[in-house]
């Protein structure tokens, strides 16, 4: 095997790990909701969120005939339903939960009418759907910018995940350098804010470590 297909295997490889890393730490909120059987201080938006932004690009890799990206959002969007039913099924209050999902799922298939019969031309049909999960996908890593405002002020890291937030940095390194190997902007740029993301909350650890958070508090009380 020539040089440069083994490092695209590597590539792919660490694609697949680091990724599934990062969809697996909702592992834990998934013990906690079977343990206590509630959904205390669990958000239910991020896994739906998650699971469309899967399905849209599950649907990219497939117009691609993309492996890599077959496979991730597979198991992604298998991973994120499970703790989105298991949400709903814990949960007393499902309407609201049950509203959105009817809402995602609507512009979901919308999307889907809209590029697999209105747009017959395959190239413009992969460049648009490209397009629509890169902001998506964009969107998605800058939403939580105004929890990093709620850290600084309150000097606390307590609501953020270090596990989560390695594994977001290694998917998106990975994921940019994957695209700029395909000569893929749509996987490459939305990747980017990931990685910046992710550096903000490693220096917010360094800045605010959880000794620090307890220490803090203390004085507070």
């Amino acid at each position: 095997m020539e040089a440069g297909g083994v490092a695209d295997s590597f590539l792919s490889s660490a694609c697949v790990l680091f990724t599934l890393g990062m969809f697996s730490t909702g592992l834990s909120d998934l013990r906690h909701m079977q343990r206590t059987r509630s959904v205390d201080n669990i958000q239910f938006l991020p896994f739906l969120t998650t699971d469309v932004n899967n399905l849209g690009w599950l649907s990219y890799g497939v117009l691609k005939g993309d492996g890599t990206l077959i496979i991730v959002n597979t198991v992604g969007a298998v991973l994120q339903t499970l703790y989105i039913l298991a949400y709903l099924h814990y949960s007393p209050q499902k309407h609201g939960p049950l509203l959105q999902t009817a809402t995602l799922l609507a512009v979901l298939f919308l999307g889907y009418g809209y590029f697999w019969l209105l747009v017959p031309d395959l190239e413009a049909r992969l460049q648009q759907l490209g397009l629509f999960c890169s902001v998506f996908t964009i969107s998605m890593y800058l939403s939580p910018l105004a929890d990093l405002a709620k850290i600084v002020q309150t000097k606390s890291t307590q609501r953020l995940s270090f596990s989560l937030t390695i594994a977001t940095l290694l998917s998106s390194a990975s994921w940019s350098i994957y695209g700029f190997r395909l000569r893929d902007p749509y996987i490459t740029v939305p990747n980017l804010p990931g990685i910046v993301t992710s550096l903000i909350r490693l220096g917010l650890f360094c800045k605010y470590p959880p000794e620090q958070d307890r220490k803090y508090h203390l004085l507070q009380t």
